[in-house]
């Protein structure tokens, strides 16, 4: 009778000291060492000790503990789980994917050696492997089969089949965490990330310890810009698994766009340390490295991205997007060995063809040039559709509401904040110049392109699945004097994240031209700048860039002239509703008489000259933007002229923009 009241006091002591696990290790460590004074050779608190020295980052030690007992009790899955967690916090993700694979053979359906093997195989690189491991993962934790059938179609993008099975599952069993996570990651990947955050919420509340949903949420929130936000839910990730590498791999993008660059930097160089085959983690080092000016490194790791996976054409593209790489016969004939537009990953392949677009052009092979481009425009156009009618729509919207009625029945409403500088336009057009001119000046902050006015005008419309067209900007009409400044005073909030200390700041999202009307009304004492170039230069310019999110009408000559005609014809509604409140630099201007027009551009800030602002390339600051390397050259006439070289190709593009070119005749 006594040993039964003692092995249930053991029983008892060692799911206390495990509980203990999730909330506090430290307490738990010190609980499984007092039951190893009475029982030395229990295997169950050994395992839980060696767990609370993990999760408080005495890997070695820990390591030291489990690894004789793993030796005795390798029959034993989650020992040998434990084990394996033991060797990739070490840095031993080999061996830890060894024994990794002996614990589902032992346990076929251990649902946490799969996800464990998943995030070690992805850190190896090796994403076939990782994805089937999670496939695995889904399929031990899941009750619904129908689930596992929705992450295949998840998978090959067939977003309508995934989220029919996903809702019919919830439906029928709609507290289903797994179900819910799954539909926030489909709109996630359709761009609904507003419900996507909302749906991760809701599953966080019914299970606060599901990390995948948790590590879905801190990305959400990080698509939104909601750095700080997304950062706390990471570390809340790294709390329960110290050495995750998608955890630190998220932390580093977060740390990166949120500008702690040398942070970054850092965790980058341990992580690698520790995974030097990861090819995807060289790349965002490089990408990290070359936002900071370190061009050599980011060369020498986009290099090593691609020794590691050939394949990899965002890497090539990197390379090409520094401006100032030249890509050696050798590099052009590995390109081409990767292309194969039907069978190839349809982003690879894009990322080569452009790649390859610009090395054709830099050798002067200008019709192959522009037939890479052009591949590469029409492959990144299948994953990426543009709508030419709604942004006439859209246009038409705007005009038609926000008139010259509108804004002077609204005079002096908003926040009287004087902070912003916006700076508008379409992208290639001279946008990342003038933020560094007016960035070298000691009293403005060059920030990022921020999301947040477009995000309140999201939120103004309530745009979703079922109201696709918003009440955005007709919704402007019905707000009231304190709304508007509600709405500015929010903006200043929010944006505070990505200052330092200057009075003012720069927000240079170029899309922010379809919301001066917004920005007017809740913003009345910031300043506007239109940056525009001539629409064959600038447009040509655009259809070569590969952007990595968004610019949709890029990708097809027709819809850049068409495009920029509605923004020439929004912009001239402005100038004409808004006397004087835009300034405009047209690019071709700035570089022929740079010096008057920065005192022009400077004069309109209401800021003193200052000498820095003509030396521009001179000031070190990070640059995130495909014009880094440019700005950190004194002001150059070369590229104005490039679009001649490809001008036979470029009859789309000329009948697109119509009457336009009479404004902009060409010499």
């Amino acid at each position: 009778m006594k040993n039964q009241s003692n092995n249930a006091d053991l029983k008892t002591a060692l799911s206390h000291a495990a509980n203990l696990l999730g909330t506090n290790p430290v307490l738990a460590q010190e609980q499984a060492e007092e039951i190893l004074k009475v029982v030395a050779d229990s295997p169950s608190a050994k395992h839980i000790l060696c767990a609370a020295l993990r999760l408080q980052g005495n890997t070695a030690k820990g390591l030291a503990t489990i690894e004789p007992i793993a030796k005795k009790f390798d029959s034993d899955a989650n020992i040998l789980h434990e084990y394996a967690l033991c060797l990739g916090a070490a840095g031993k993700g080999d061996q830890a994917v060894e024994v990794l694979h002996k614990v589902l053979q032992l346990e076929p359906g251990h649902a946490a050696a799969w996800r464990s093997l998943g995030d070690q195989l992805s850190a190896r690189g090796d994403a076939v492997g990782s994805e089937d491991a999670y496939d695995k993962h889904l399929a031990a934790i899941t009750r619904h089969p129908e689930l596992i059938e929705a992450a295949n179609h998840l998978r090959k993008r067939q977003y309508p089949k995934a989220e029919r099975l996903t809702r019919d599952v919830l439906k029928k069993d709609p507290v289903d965490v797994i179900a819910i996570r799954m539909l926030a990651a489909i709109g996630m990947e359709v761009g609904q990330v507003d419900d996507a955050i909302n749906l991760l919420e809701r599953c966080l509340e019914l299970a606060p310890e599901f990390h995948l949903a948790r590590q879905n949420y801190a990305l959400a929130l990080s698509r939104r810009q909601r750095f700080d936000e997304a950062l706390a839910e990471i570390e809340r990730l790294l709390v329960a698994e110290p050495n995750n590498p998608n955890y630190r791999l998220l932390k580093g993008s977060n740390l990166v766009r949120k500008g702690d660059h040398g942070p970054a930097l850092q965790l980058y160089e341990a992580f690698l340390s520790e995974y030097p085959k990861q090819s995807g983690a060289h790349m965002n080092y490089g990408h990290t490295l070359k936002t900071v000016g370190r061009l050599d490194d980011s060369i020498a790791a986009y290099r090593t991205a691609i020794q590691l996976r050939p394949q990899t054409g965002e890497a090539y593209w990197s390379l090409a997007n520094l401006k100032t790489c030249r890509f050696t016969d050798d590099d052009i004939a590995d390109m081409q060995a990767q292309i194969d537009e039907e069978k190839g990953d349809p982003d690879d392949q894009s990322h080569l063809l452009f790649a390859l677009g610009k090395a054709m052009e830099d050798r002067e092979e200008f019709d192959q040039s522009f037939d890479y481009y052009q591949r590469g425009n029409a492959m990144r156009s299948i994953r990426h559709r543009h709508n030419a009618k709604a942004n006439v729509f859209d246009t038409v919207r705007q005009i038609k509401t926000l008139n010259a009625e509108f804004f002077s029945a609204r005079q002096g409403w908003g926040s009287k904040a004087p902070d912003p500088i916006f700076i508008v336009g379409l992208p290639r057009a001279g946008s990342t110049l003038l933020e560094q001119i007016l960035a070298s000046h000691s009293q403005v902050e060059g920030t990022a392109e921020l999301p947040d006015i477009i995000a309140i005008s999201r939120r103004l419309g309530k745009k979703s699945r079922k109201n696709p067209a918003s009440d955005y900007p007709e919704i402007l009409t019905t707000l009231c004097d304190e709304q508007a400044r509600e709405l500015g005073d929010a903006y200043i909030e929010s944006t505070r994240i990505v200052r330092h200390g200057p009075p003012f700041f720069i927000d240079k999202m170029p899309n922010n031209f379809k919301h001066i009307g917004l920005i007017h009304m809740i913003l009345p004492n910031a300043k506007i700048i239109d940056a525009r170039r001539h629409p064959m230069s600038g447009g040509f310019s655009c259809f070569k860039q590969l952007f990595a999110h968004g610019q949709t009408f890029t990708y097809n000559l027709t819809d850049l002239g068409h495009y920029y005609r509605d923004y020439v014809t929004l912009m001239d509604h402005w100038d004409e509703v808004l006397p004087g409140r835009v300034h405009r630099v047209q690019y071709e201007d700035m570089v022929s008489d740079t010096e008057n027009q920065i005192r022009q551009l400077l004069d309109y800030c209401d800021l003193p000259f200052e000498d820095q602002c003509l030396r521009f390339y001179e000031t070190e600051r990070a640059i995130r933007t495909p014009s880094s390397e440019q700005v950190r050259q004194p002001v150059y006439k070369e590229g104005l002229a490039q679009w001649r070289n490809f001008e036979v190709h470029l009859e789309p593009l000329k009948k697109a923009l119509g009457p336009l070119l009479e404004r902009y005749p060409i010499d």
